[in-house]
């Protein structure tokens, strides 16, 4: 069985970009706009922890609960025999730069392709010593760029202006808090913004903001890279050719996690954009079976209020009813049967198909979509769990048997 080959790096070059410093005479960091400039010096500015590492999680993904994507998160525990981890060694040669907002990645090598598993931002370095304090160790904690924007304060928009689409929109505010260029994926927004209300609020907030204007999805890639699908990309996402997860023949699974329940539930949606008047959108057939869930939206920087009753309505379109979920799968790397790359390259709107058959004979099986990426690493196991969920947003997909029936999946706006 081939194994991937892990790396796991801490950067202590100054800036969000992540990759090699700039080296006079080096061939391949020493070309500008290869190797990145930095203003800072260390023993070594990118130095390689593989060796010492002893254990990873890594947790990335929307709540399902609260329906957004959350920061990413990463923890990297170190064996650390000489003490040249621990910040407060002043005899280490990396004291006074293990610091916070060093860049953490951690990559798999397989079959000669690189997979990125986390790029993100140190918060803190948790020391710890073992029972007899004979063994150090050092936990590096580390928070993907969504920690950048909720640090960053903003009130008013640089380059923001009325009847920009969304995805610019989203480019100023990046703009606003000097994210870098080279660190952006930014679709052209199917909506456009009204004037910036210039309310004091984080960054994150204000990229929320537009994100449910749209009824796309922002987040942060595994590469560290921000993400902006509008909601046709969105939509589309869901018309793409499956993986096969089952026990008869395709890749193999473990700790599935069923739920039938109604904390997805939406059947009651209001929205208000800034200065507008509230939008209401109700399913009563849904709330006849299930009771009122109620969700609301305020002060959205959509230009009208037809787009704000458009957003309304697909939103209880897309949840006014529920059905057996599958919410978590658990993928072993180690299990000779699983296809490493295949595993490696399971991100965000992948599309998944699980059958599982139950005590009875039966199968239930279900189209969904990877919306959550954990990883739990260490020198004998190597675990992946997905969170799947039915496509965010809806809508009618021509061609597709799953998403191309009329009178069953709904017209988007």
């Amino acid at each position: 069985m081939s194994l991937p080959v892990l790396n796991v790096s801490l950067n202590f070059s100054s800036g969000a970009t992540f990759g090699n410093p700039f080296t006079i005479g080096d061939p391949v960091n020493g070309v500008l706009g290869v190797g990145i400039l930095s203003d800072q010096t260390a023993p070594s500015l990118v130095i390689d922890l593989t060796d010492v590492t002893r254990g990873i999680k890594i947790n990335r993904g929307r709540n399902i609960g609260r329906d957004v994507y959350e920061a990413g998160t990463c923890s990297v525990r170190i064996f650390d025999q000489d003490g040249r981890f621990n910040p407060q060694n002043t005899s280490s040669d990396l004291y006074g730069y293990l610091t916070p907002l060093r860049k953490l990645r951690i990559s798999a090598q397989y079959n000669g392709v690189d997979y990125y598993l986390f790029s993100g931002y140190t918060t803190d370095y948790v020391y710890t010593y073992d029972q007899a304090e004979n063994v150090s160790y050092v936990d590096i904690n580390a928070a993907d760029a969504f920690r950048l924007f909720a640090m960053a304060t903003v009130v008013s928009i640089t380059g923001q202006a009325a009847g920009q689409d969304t995805g610019t929109r989203i480019g100023k505010i990046l703009d606003t808090v000097d994210f870098p260029n080279s660190m952006r994926t930014l679709d052209t927004g199917n909506s456009l913004t009204q004037a910036d209300p210039a309310t004091n609020r984080t960054s994150l907030n204000a990229l929320v903001n537009v994100e449910t204007s749209e009824q796309g999805a922002f987040f942060i890639s595994p590469e560290g890279n921000a993400i902006f699908k509008n909601r046709s990309n969105t939509i589309g996402s869901a018309g793409g050719t499956p993986i096969d997860f089952n026990q008869t023949g395709g890749i193999p699974y473990k700790n599935l996690v069923f739920a039938f329940d109604d904390k997805l539930i939406v059947n009651t949606c209001s929205v208000t954009r800034v200065g507008g008047t509230t939008q209401i959108n109700i399913d009563a057939d849904s709330v006849a079976t299930y009771f009122p869930h109620s969700i609301s939206f305020s002060d959205l920087v959509i230009d009208t209020d037809t787009d704000a009753a458009n957003i309304a309505a697909i939103y209880v379109a897309t949840r006014s009813t529920t059905t057996i979920r599958i919410d978590r799968m658990t993928i072993d790397l180690y299990d000779p049967t699983v296809p490493s790359d295949t595993i490696l390259g399971l991100d965000y709107f992948n599309n998944v198909l699980i059958s599982n058959i139950q005590p009875d004979g039966s199968t239930i099986t279900k189209n969904l979509q990877i919306q959550g990426v954990s990883w739990d690493i260490t020198p004998n196991s190597w675990t992946g769990n997905f969170i799947t969920l039915e496509p965010i947003t809806d809508g009618f997909i021509i061609g597709n048997s799953t998403y191309g029936v009329l009178g069953d999946d709904i017209l988007s706006y």
